[in-house]
């Protein structure tokens, strides 16, 4: 998707005596103009958290590896080409061209004196040409400038622009990375400025430079910090006409949907555990100080009831045991991919109050957050670093986004929202009372696909925000094919589903299903606290991915569907198994 920002000049910090001005140039390119303008209670917090969001910006732990495809696929022609020539000259013909060559020799050789001599003089006149050439190093300069930006300083070369969002009560700013696996959200509340104007509620695009970055690191404790986002731009002298500057970008579609399936994860259950700024010190120096070189480079989180969480870095077999006490009723472990990423938030150990992570599931996202009193980051992580947030797992079914819903309610919702701003679920629903509560899921779940749209995990509330400043195009968000294969499947499944409760306390659902004649089983194990502890599947598709919840099939998805408003079942007897029917005479 190609998307084109207009700024009315770049934004800027200025400064004058202790008095400092950072000015955010938002996209002119949107219908909605947002301006604010407010001064900040503790600048150098809102620095070092902008410092971090811009270093999400710019993360990228893909693996680097060399593509030579180019020269394979030219080595092949150039092969093919020499073949073909040489089959095109007969030996007649290059005899012929011998005898030519040889005649141009001796006519060469009678004039190479000649040659040398006006060569001789050529290399002196370089000479001196060179000694008192300014730009002979030029484009070597040139060429090893932008080599040294590209490999030393990506940011310089290559940046997404963050998104801020004005409401009511916060100002927030999201943004993705580059290998799209890590998405960061900066939420300012409006108890952090001494507002100077009344606020011009919206979203926009804001220009946010290296240059910019390199001045907000030099705010200081006696430094007074007013935050402006203004429409008509800055300017070092109000007599300077300000100089447009537009950026085209060509969003990755994974870029897009990714944005948007950050906020169906964000509206799952998990479990959530606090931690001090000491434990989250302790697993980021650890990260620092240990560099694995071989597998697993995961980290297994045991969690035992009662008990001080302990984690297990592999290789290295090392236990890190943290301060904080489990308060959960149920033994768990999480294993953890693509940990070095944690390492976004060191900039706020200082400053956080507490840490509070996030974890979905095997195979699931996780989720951080820092809490610094009026400011609030929320960090997640996808599965592991190569894995982004379109791979595999479809986070909109699994929190019941499902279907493009009735247009009318996904209209109502959206008039709700940009009217209301923020919203929990129940409070939309209660707008709409005539309204199936599917129908209302599926318009919020529509709401975030379009990009119009986020969860906020800080307060579980849906907030109104435009991701892009123009339409996403259809296609980036009409009903997926899995989401038709696991609405194929829901009926069947809850029909053949079974469900039999664990001396573990754990609910293990299973149905079967026929397809082109052959019989296949599926099985969900989920424990007390909603957590997907096993998946299983003998379907081909499931066999041929990772076989666990980074890439389900839609039977997988669909049994989980099914079975999600089943957990609340009481009086089961252990080890029994029950059938639909009598699950259903239960509940009447």
């Amino acid at each position: 998707m190609k998307v084109g920002y207009k700024y009315a000049s770049p934004s800027r910090c200025t400064q004058v005596d202790n008095q400092t001005t950072l000015g955010f140039s938002p996209d002119l390119s949107r219908d909605e103009k947002v301006s604010f303008c407010g001064k900040l209670k503790h600048p150098l917090l809102f620095r070092d958290a902008m410092l971090m969001l811009r270093e999400i910006v710019i993360s990228d732990t893909r693996k680097k590896s060399k593509e030579r495809t180019d020269y394979f696929k030219w080595l092949d022609e150039e092969i093919e080409r020499r073949v073909k020539a040489h089959k095109e000259y007969m030996p007649i013909v290059r005899e012929a061209l011998k005898k030519e060559m040889d005649s141009y020799d001796l006519e060469l050789s009678d004039k190479q004196y000649e040659i040398n001599q006006l060569l001789n003089i050529k290399r002196n006149l370089q000479k001196q040409i060179d000694q008192y050439d300014a730009w002979k190093d030029y484009y070597k300069i040139e060429r090893d400038f932008w080599k040294f930006i590209r490999d030393r300083d990506y940011s310089l070369w290559f940046v997404l622009d963050p998104v801020i969002t004005v409401h009511n009560d916060q100002v927030s700013f999201e943004a993705f990375s580059i290998d799209e696996s890590i998405y960061g959200c900066l939420s300012v509340s409006m108890n952090e400025f001494d507002l100077l104007q009344t606020p011009k509620l919206g979203t926009t695009n804001i220009d946010f430079s290296a240059k910019l970055e390199k001045e907000m690191q030099r705010f200081r404790s006696y430094t007074d910090v007013t935050l402006s986002v203004n429409p008509e731009g800055f300017t070092i002298d109000n007599d300077i006409v300000p100089e447009y500057v537009e950026k085209k970008i060509d969003l990755p579609e994974t870029w897009i949907k990714g944005f948007n399936q950050v906020s169906s994860a964000a509206a799952l259950s998990g479990i959530e555990l606090e931690l001090s700024p000491s434990d989250m010190y302790d697993i980021c120096a650890f990260l620092r100080k240990h560099k694995e070189k071989k597998s697993p480079r995961y980290m297994k989180w045991i969690l035992e009831p009662q008990q001080r969480v302990q984690i297990v870095f592999e290789p290295f077999g090392t236990v890190l045991t943290l301060n904080t006490i489990y308060q959960g009723n149920q033994r768990r472990e999480e294993k953890i991919w693509g940990r070095r990423r944690w390492l976004v938030v060191e900039k706020l150990i200082p400053l956080s109050k507490a840490f509070y992570v996030r974890f979905l599931g095997f195979g699931m996202p996780q989720f951080i957050r820092a809490d610094m009193g009026t400011m609030q980051m929320t960090v997640g992580f996808s599965a592991w670093s190569s894995n982004d947030w379109v791979k595999g797992t479809a986070f909109n079914i699994m929190a019941g986004f499902t279907g493009d819903g009735c247009f009318t309610s996904y209209t109502n919702i959206y008039k709700l929202l940009k009217d209301k701003r923020c919203l929990s679920m129940q409070e939309i629903s209660d707008y709409f009372p005539s309204e199936k509560n599917d129908k209302i899921k599926a318009g919020i779940g529509m709401l975030f696909r379009r990009g119009e749209g986020y969860f906020d995990i800080v307060n579980d509330k849906v907030r109104f925000r435009h991701l892009c400043n123009a339409p996403i195009p259809e296609e980036l968000y009409e009903v997926s094919d899995i989401e038709i294969d696991v609405q194929k499947y829901s009926k069947l499944t809850f029909d053949n589903m079974k469900v039999r409760y664990t001396q573990q306390q754990e609910f293990v659902f299973t149905t079967t299903y026929k397809e082109h004649n052959q019989l296949f089983y599926t099985e969900i194990v989920i424990d007390q606290d909603g957590q997907i502890t096993k998946i299983d599947c003998s379907c081909q598709k499931f066999k041929r991915g990772e076989r666990n919840l980074s890439e389900p099939c839609a039977h997988i998805l669909a049994l989980y569907v099914a079975s999600y408003k089943l957990l609340k079942l009481k009086n089961l007897e252990y080890e029994k198994e029950y059938k639909i029917n009598d699950i259903m005479e239960m509940l009447l």
